[in-house]
């Protein structure tokens, strides 16, 4: 994507957040949008501060993602402004002024202390002032007023055609980087080291990163979550799961691929996985309730599992008994954009209101139908989990597993398979599938 196709997509982008901000804030009988970019945290007894991250209603705006005590003011039918924090400082970097294309739709204002934006902002008693309780500066506390930012996270959802592109342009760097964690992990290296050379290949480290990444070899793919990586590869090596995005002007990729060391009977598994999650991702499309399309993914997953003989039920037995459950426990995907996790999920409405899950599955992370402008993750997974697989045969369904396949397959841990998919007017657009052909 050209700097030139960005520049011209952007001053929608910028209508459209005025747009938004405009409704918020009749909504809430304001007449001030004022956000905060963020401020460092440190360790208690400490003078090292935390990782900064900052405020997602501010990055939206700009891709400033490294520019703490700043602020935005927007005033329906004034140009927004931006209050930038430059201070005099010689122990740290200090943040480079804005420049290029998006700072035409700004007025920007220099200020070299965090107490100096107060003078630049206006009457906070008129103003929703969206943020964490450690940007407040005198006169100006964060007060996040629900209809604004139910309205807000509402339509966060719906993606900009410039937001599109600089998820795209995130998903490009993350498949490059997921390409030279599989060399890595062809090449013998240990978790640790195929996390370094991941992020030597995206140019990012941990902090850059949208999350923390996941690197899993053998049985360490069953946890969902695992992220201690090990420095020292074991043996033999059979497996690697990875889950691992990338970040590109404050918006995130978030991708899983898995692999087996050898062209066996778990990679003939990766690639029954690998076919249902296409299927599923050809789902995202306006109008589908997102939960059927974790529903349907229990169906398939259960009929791979029934296929390699792990499974002795029907895709249906297994959904409706909850063997399923014990094989692919966690949400078929969620929102991703400016969060790798999107707000508003479950958001009934822009004023608010939650639309529930589906009973049975309490770890589903959006409930919304999908609308154009959408972008999901798609990632359905199978594991053989000892905790959740003790728990089937406690509750008496034991009989419906071949425990034999499952000791097949157990040292493997696991398989999942990730893609972030737009939703449109037509077919849907795999930017993770995109971003491996283009060769990026």
């Amino acid at each position: 994507m050209s700097h030139a196709t960005l520049s011209s997509l952007y001053p929608h982008h910028v209508a459209t957040l005025q747009a938004r901000a405009a409704e918020a804030l009749r909504r809430g009988g304001l007449d001030h949008l004022v956000v905060p970019s963020g401020t460092l945290h440190y360790h208690h007894f400490d003078d090292r501060d935390y990782p900064y991250a900052v405020n997602p209603q501010f990055k939206a705006w700009l891709p400033l993602t490294q520019a703490p005590g700043s602020w935005l003011v927007v005033t329906p039918g004034a140009k927004p402004k931006l209050v930038f924090l430059q201070p005099h400082d010689y122990w740290h970097v200090v943040p480079e002024a804005p420049a290029g294309y998006r700072v035409e739709q700004f007025e920007i204002v220099v200020i070299r202390t965090p107490e100096e934006a107060a003078q630049h902002l206006p009457d906070a008693a008129r103003s929703a002032i969206l943020g964490e309780p450690q940007s407040a500066i005198e006169g100006h506390a964060p007060d996040n007023p629900q209809p604004v930012l139910a309205y807000l996270e509402y339509h966060r959802a719906f993606k900009t055609p410039y937001e599109i592109e600089m998820m795209r342009q995130a998903s490009r760097i993350g498949a490059r980087a997921h390409r030279a964690a599989e060399r890595a992990f062809r090449a013998g290296s240990s978790e640790f080291g195929i996390h370094l050379a991941y992020c030597q290949a995206a140019g990012q480290d941990a902090n850059d990163l949208p999350y923390g990444n996941i690197i899993a070899l053998n049985e360490h793919g069953a946890v969902l979550h695992y992220t201690h990586r090990d420095r020292l590869p074991p043996k033999p090596v059979r497996s690697f799961l990875i889950d691992a995005g990338a970040s590109f002007g404050g918006y995130a990729s978030d991708i899983t691929r898995t692999y087996s060391a050898a062209d066996d009977e778990f990679a003939a598994m990766i690639r029954a996985v690998d076919t249902a999650q296409l299927a599923l991702c050809d789902m995202v499309r306006a109008g589908t309730d997102y939960a059927r399309i974790h529903v349907q993914a229990h169906l398939l997953l259960a009929g791979v599992l029934r296929d390699f003989g792990v499974i002795k039920v029907s895709p249906e037995d297994a959904l409706a008994s909850g063997v399923s459950s014990a094989f692919f426990p966690h949400g078929i995907g969620h929102g991703i954009g400016l969060q790798v996790h999107d707000v508003a999920g479950f958001a009934a409405s822009d004023a608010g209101g939650t639309i529930a899950k589906p009973d049975g599955h309490p770890y589903l992370r959006l409930t919304r139908t999908l609308e154009p402008g959408m972008v999901v993750t798609i990632e359905p997974g199978i594991y053989f989990i000892d905790m959740l697989l003790d728990e089937l045969k406690a509750k008496g369904l034991g009989d419906a597993v071949d425990w034999d396949r499952v000791d097949a397959f157990r040292p493997y841990g696991g398989i999942r398979i990730e893609d972030d998919v737009v939703c449109t007017d037509g077919d849907p657009l795999n930017l993770t599938r995109e971003a491996f052909a283009d060769g990026a």
